[in-house]
């Protein structure tokens, strides 16, 4: 470890901003948590005092990460990836279920979540072969290399079961494309995306048809050109396919928790008491808060524990009840803020591990932002997964600030600046 040199130039504006979320976090996370229980500011036992433990360990953990070599995280990022695909093998024979998902593994009273830890993993060993100097992302063999990196760990996350951590891995397609990709894979992804939610909304039969038409308009409108019949019948049928597919994993491989969050989110099945109550709760909780909120401690909904797990997953909910909408809005700004700042310190980066790890980081900062407060405010499925900085949690907090802070070192370090 190499003391920290007077030359490394370390972004104050993205540490600002981590700070001010985490701040704002836990101020959220005290009012959600806060009961009658309490014997004082200083109770173990409280939420919000284990949230400030975990904040003050990430104080030092921050230390640790900008005090090592910014070359060590490339040197040995195919260690670190390895060592983060172990740690979530092991899960299946020595993790600890909560919330029906082998997802952790228990250190006496404290849990650790290794998929929370992977994400920089995996951002660290992509980083590190797109930027080798054999390696052409163009080329559809280092493609599949690339995605491999990329979905070895969601193989392994989906059966704990955590498909909302798995998913989070489609946030590198947004780097690969940045890196020469090429753009119709992400058009391939957002036509496989539609075509899965067309399924389960007009079914099998309708998607058929639409399908035959479209492929026959398109045919007959540049017919002058000769196109080939057999592309577009090829084109059509791996459609309908993907359709059949699409019915089967949905009844076969979809739990019936999954399936009833997709049903409630596509309107064919309203349950605001069952799987829907948890979503409606926090809808109702951000309409009440209205402009200006009801004020800090003083959310109804908070307060009466309307919202199950409001100090995790659906921590944004309190935003929006006690802080109102220029509350909200101010976060989503501080989330927006943030994601741009890393897009503009990786653009300037000489280091082509560098850049590739600094869009890594901002694609998953979006992802996990945009679900989270989608599934919040009812405009996806709840599939469980942290608003980053905000949500209750060790291993979410730490996951996200090692995250971060590895690109605030690579950013800062003299080592890319010449």
């Amino acid at each position: 470890m190499n003391n920290i040199s007077r030359n490394v130039k370390f972004d104050w504006i993205t540490i600002l901003l981590f700070a001010a979320l985490v701040f704002i976090g836990w101020i959220n996370i005290y009012s959600a948590s806060l009961n009658d229980s309490a014997i004082g500011f200083f109770d173990f036992q409280q939420i919000y005092f284990k949230q400030l433990l975990w904040i003050g360990l990430s104080i030092v953990l921050i230390v640790f990460i900008l005090a090592l070599d910014s070359k060590f995280y490339e040197r040995f990022s195919g260690v670190i990836y390895i060592i983060s695909l172990a740690s979530l093998i092991l899960l299946f024979p020595f993790g600890k279920e909560i919330s029906g998902a082998t997802s952790w593994y228990a250190f006496g009273g404290v849990g650790l979540q290794p998929s929370e830890f992977a994400k920089a993993a995996t951002a660290l060993a992509l980083a590190k072969y797109i930027s080798d100097i054999q390696t052409n992302i163009k080329d559809f063999k280092d493609q599949l290399r690339a995605f491999l990196i990329i979905v070895l760990p969601a193989i392994i996350i989906v059966p704990q079961p955590d498909p909302g951590s798995a998913l989070v891995y489609s946030a590198f397609v947004f780097t690969m494309y940045r890196e020469g990709m090429h753009f119709v894979y992400l058009l391939l992804g957002f036509f496989a995306a539609a075509l899965f939610v067309g399924t389960l909304v007009l079914g099998v039969s309708w998607i058929a048809v639409i399908v035959i038409v479209a492929a026959l308009l398109v045919y007959l409108k540049n017919r002058k050109k000769r196109p080939s019949l057999f592309k577009y019948g090829t084109i059509a049928v791996a459609c309908i396919a993907f359709a059949f597919s699409v019915n089967y994993i949905f009844n076969n491989v979809f739990e019936d928790r999954h399936r009833d969050r997709f049903n409630v989110v596509l309107g064919k099945e309203v349950d605001a008491q069952g799987i829907g109550y948890n979503t409606n709760q926090s809808e109702i909780a951000i309409g009440s808060g209205g402009l200006l909120g009801k004020g800090w401690t003083q959310g109804t909904q908070t307060k009466g524990n309307f919202v199950p797990e409001q100090h995790t997953d659906y921590i944004f909910s309190t935003v929006g009840e006690e802080w109102g909408f220029l509350g909200a809005l101010t976060v989503v700004i501080l989330f927006t803020a943030l994601i741009i700042r890393i897009l503009v310190l990786a653009e300037r980066q000489k280091s082509t591990f560098s850049r590739v790890y600094g869009y890594s980081v901002a694609a998953i900062l979006f992802i996990h932002v945009f679900v989270n407060i989608g599934m919040v405010t009812g405009l996806v499925p709840t599939i469980g997964i942290p608003l980053p900085f905000f949500s209750y949690g060790g291993s979410s907090l730490w996951g996200f600030t090692i995250l971060l802070f590895i690109f605030v070192r690579l950013d800062g370090s003299n080592y890319y600046y010449t």
